[in-house]
């Protein structure tokens, strides 16, 4: 057996989670480590369990920690909001954007933000809900006996681009206010701590948790309808128990780290190239690898320029498009 068929056995794929476990660990090592002030190891390792109050303990305690642990909770959500779109669409270049889920939940954190920022402690709720409506208007709009893949996707993209004008408008009404929220439209993680996990960490707890116990539905799925039909599977209900995961996991990352781009669609992409379709595999492997690529681009962000940084965002939008696009290259994909 060729080593790459290797990684498709269950040996394999779980070898594969385990080094993309050992990945994200590294990853988030080096962030503890690096940025405008660099820590040594011995200080680090300090400030995590000894509770050393030199320079080093408020900084690894109340800012790097807490930026860390989101960036990897946000990549794992939007990664894994992918992979049950690409599912469900069985459309492996389908992301949390494709739909509007993302851009629905943005939406609504900008009107919140904007318009009702005393309401600023429901901003998870509000980006859910938005994100929610969108997906039902999207599945409405798509149905026709039915919800084929195909039509989701084009009604998807249709919506994505009406709300995104939407979010346009409100920003250009609201000029005097849009640069206090400038960050949230790029995304970012700068200023992120533990009250923004407190926020939303139960949000994608449910959400994954969800995703997980699905996963084999969402293998079944993939076989299309009229096969799951003939096993037993609810298919109208089942697809739609996935896309409200995939929403509630896009609007719960939005919330916190604004319109991130690229995660759901790479993470999953790659995670597939390695390790099969298999989503009770492939969902928890881009979990690992969307963390992973948050982790790392928010560091990257941190040393390019400092003391300044750049947004997550930012550097996801400049790596995302090329690798992706070596991607398609590479594995020639067709309609």
């Amino acid at each position: 057996m060729k080593a790459w068929e290797q990684l498709r056995t269950i040996p394999g794929r779980l070898m594969v989670l385990g080094a993309m476990g050992i990945l994200l660990v590294v990853s988030m090592l080096l962030s503890l480590r690096f940025g405008s002030v660099a820590l040594s190891q011995s200080e680090i390792l300090k400030a995590l369990f000894f509770g050393s109050e030199d320079i080093a303990g408020p900084i690894i305690r109340s800012i790097r920690l807490p930026r860390i642990l989101l960036g990897a909770m946000v990549g794992a959500a939007l990664a894994v909001s992918g992979a049950v779109l690409q599912g469900v669409m069985r459309n492996p270049l389908a992301a949390p954007g494709l739909i509007g889920v993302s851009s629905g939940g943005g939406l609504a954190g900008i009107v919140v933000l904007l318009a009702l920022p005393q309401f600023a402690h429901l901003l998870v709720p509000a980006a859910f809900v938005g994100s929610l409506a969108t997906a039902l208007l999207v599945y409405g709009l798509a149905w026709k006996r039915g919800a084929s893949p195909v039509r989701l996707v084009l009604a998807g993209v249709a919506v994505a681009a009406m709300l995104g004008a939407f979010s346009s408008a409100i920003l250009l009404f609201n000029a005097e206010k849009a640069g206090s929220i400038l960050d949230f439209t790029i995304g970012s993680l700068s200023a992120r701590g533990w009250d923004q996990i407190e926020m939303v960490w139960a949000y994608l707890a449910g959400g994954l948790a969800a995703a997980l116990l699905l996963s084999n539905k969402l293998n079944i799925l993939a076989l299309g309808d009229e096969v799951a039909t003939g096993l037993g599977l609810r298919v109208e209900r089942t697809r739609f128990l996935l896309i409200a995961t995939a929403a509630l996991l896009a609007a719960a990352a939005v919330s916190v780290a604004g319109l991130l781009g690229f995660v759901g669609l790479i993470a999953p992409h790659i995670v597939r190239i390695l390790i099969g379709t298999d989503n009770r595999f492939l969902v928890p492997g881009s979990a690992l690898f969307g963390a992973f690529m948050v982790v790392s681009c928010d560091t990257l962000g941190r040393l390019v320029m400092p003391p300044a940084e750049l947004p997550v965002g930012i550097i996801m939008a400049l790596l995302g498009p090329p690798f992706f696009l070596w991607l398609l290259r590479r594995n020639r994909y067709e309609a």
